[in-house]
């Protein structure tokens, strides 16, 4: 039996990012388009009005509908848009309140999150938006619960994603939450993607760790870069700076905002994903080579800084001609298809 037809309406607002508005379409629309039992979901786009509506990059985009096509919407996507939220347009976030009253499941893409908390919609609610952008939403809407670390969060019938990409990974879940794993693995293998990133695993997020150039202690900050293969204690790196202990995890704090361990660590973090992304050395090579007393250790810290572990991390991000020593090109064919698991 074929399922009934999911109408989806995607809201297309002023300098929408088209990456975002595109998303949508390709995995609702054309991952299913051959999938067994038959297409699962309308997908439409509105705007404020019919007409043209300009994207961020400044290409034009023709809706065919305007905001009333809310009302007729099981599930709402608000795409990410430049700027922050709907810039004034009290008609828009009357339309979302009064869909999400209706009964329809709203979602946001990335930025798109800004439009939802100021309707109201996520008061309350724990939500995600891009990370660069998280602490904005957190500071101008701050009855939201923002976690900025995740790839989408599934409030039952409210859902926010982070930033571009993780837009695709909402949708995969929506359609897994309609229409099971299946239906979802087959979206994914038609688009080449993952088939499933958890919405806990945390966005791929560059920290860099504090430092002060010209500081007093950089020439022992630069000595800590090159040694990092070498177990190192507070007082390996107080004797390298030729002070007392307590003298210099002070003046290491006050030029670089954390301890000595604690900015060691994350240069151990940094050197180790490095290595994940352009080489392809065991995990066992790669912990020893970034000071951490086994792979275990570092699989652990691994996971506690990035929510994943490190050969999920390597799978992301690993170069292809890395990829291709390590795993062989059939192999890799095997898993963008979806035949063998990541």
């Amino acid at each position: 039996m074929i399922p009934a037809m999911h109408r989806i309406v995607v809201l297309a607002l002023p300098r929408f990012v088209l990456f975002d508005l595109a998303i949508p379409g390709q995995i609702f629309v054309l991952g299913l388009a051959d999938c067994p039992g038959g297409p699962r979901y309308d997908v439409r786009l509105c705007g404020m009005e019919p007409g043209l509506v300009e994207s961020s990059t400044g290409v034009p985009l023709h809706v065919a509908h305007g905001l009333d096509a809310l009302r007729e919407a099981d599930t709402v996507i608000v795409p990410g848009k430049a700027g922050f939220g709907a810039d004034g347009a009290a008609e828009v976030l009357t339309a979302l309140r009064a869909a999400h009253a209706g009964g329809a499941r709203v979602a946001a893409i990335c930025t798109g999150a800004f439009v939802l908390a100021e309707a109201g919609l996520l008061d309350g609610r724990r939500a995600t938006t891009h990370w660069a952008h998280a602490e904005r939403l957190a500071a101008a809407h701050p009855e939201v619960l923002v976690d900025p670390a995740v790839l989408y969060v599934d409030d039952g019938e409210i859902l926010t994603s982070a930033g571009v990409a993780a837009g695709v990974d909402l949708c995969l879940h929506m359609i897994r939450t309609d229409h099971g794993v299946e239906v979802a693995n087959h979206a994914a293998r038609r688009t080449v993607v993952p088939p499933h990133r958890s919405g806990g695993q945390a966005q791929y997020i560059e920290r860099p760790v504090p430092d002060s150039a010209g500081g007093g202690l950089e020439s022992t900050r630069l000595w800590l870069t090159e040694q990092l293969h070498r177990p190192l204690s507070l007082a390996d790196m107080a004797a390298h700076a030729h002070l007392a202990e307590r003298t210099f995890t002070r003046r290491f704090k006050a030029e670089t905002g954390l301890s000595p361990l604690q900015w060691l660590q994350r240069r151990r973090l940094d050197h180790a994903r490095r290595l994940l992304e352009t080489t392809d050395a065991t995990v066992e090579v790669v912990a020893a080579r970034a000071g951490f007393p086994s792979a275990l250790a570092m699989r652990e810290r691994f996971r506690q800084a990035t929510g994943t572990t490190p050969g999920q991390y390597r799978n992301a991000f690993l170069s292809p001609p890395a990829a291709a020593g390590r795993d062989g090109v059939k192999h890799r064919v095997r898993r963008e298809s979806g035949l063998t698991d990541p």
